[in-house]
């Protein structure tokens, strides 16, 4: 049976690189030590070129043997499955960590990720930068009574809810400094550097054929 594989772009700007949600996948397997390899679709003609696999033409994407599967936090809980290093075998430590993982992809993201958007091509909405203020507000509450979001450990809730935090200017959104050192402790764990450097390795290799 073939094992895991993860697909990503071939390619990326720079700026996008070291944030291209294959890197979840790469540090989720990293975390657990479950062998992987990495194979790439084009960066041009991104939008189409791979909707028989991904139907809004986004990267990652994960086959697993017969198991296809698209969408990060998805192929998160699915990961997850496979290692207890990534969610507890115990029902109170796995609805824990179910929770949390939801709620950094439902509870967060949702606001975060349109907010940052909107700060890059101009001001953002007041009523959603306020739904941000609010929803990272209770983050930092969150984080400032505890190390780890589940079970008391690190889990795949914890390697979610730090990428969606790491994002630059989500980190400069306010004073946070609960935040700001959960993000600090969870992304400088091994198995994070060792994701973060490989997906910009891919990416680098590729600058010199796209220069051709």
């Amino acid at each position: 049976m073939a094992g895991l594989t993860i697909w990503t772009l071939d390619w990326v700007p720079e700026g996008p690189r070291g944030f291209v949600r294959d890197l979840r996948l790469r540090w989720a397997c990293e975390e657990a030590g479950l062998p992987y390899e990495i194979r790439t679709v084009p960066f041009d003609d991104r939008a189409t070129n791979h909707l028989d696999r991904q139907p809004f033409g986004q990267v990652p994407y994960l086959d697993d043997g017969e198991v296809r599967m698209f969408e990060s936090g998805a192929c998160l809980l699915h990961l997850a499955r496979k290692s207890e290093a990534l969610m507890p075998r115990d029902p109170a430590g796995e609805a824990e960590t179910l929770e949390w993982t939801v709620a950094a992809l439902n509870s967060l993201e949702m606001t975060t990720v349109p907010w940052w958007f909107m700060t890059i091509s101009g001001t953002p909405d007041e009523a959603l930068t306020a739904w941000t203020a609010s929803r990272l507000g209770h983050v930092e509450t969150v984080l400032a009574q505890r190390e780890w979001l589940a079970a008391g450990r690190f889990t795949v809730a914890d390697l979610l809810m730090a990428d969606v935090l790491r994002i630059p200017q989500v980190r400069a959104f306010g004073e946070r400094p609960a935040s700001e050192a959960y993000v600090a402790r969870v992304t400088g764990r091994p198995a994070f550097r060792k994701a973060e450097a490989d997906q910009l390795a891919l990416f680098a290799g590729a600058d010199a054929a796209r220069a051709c």
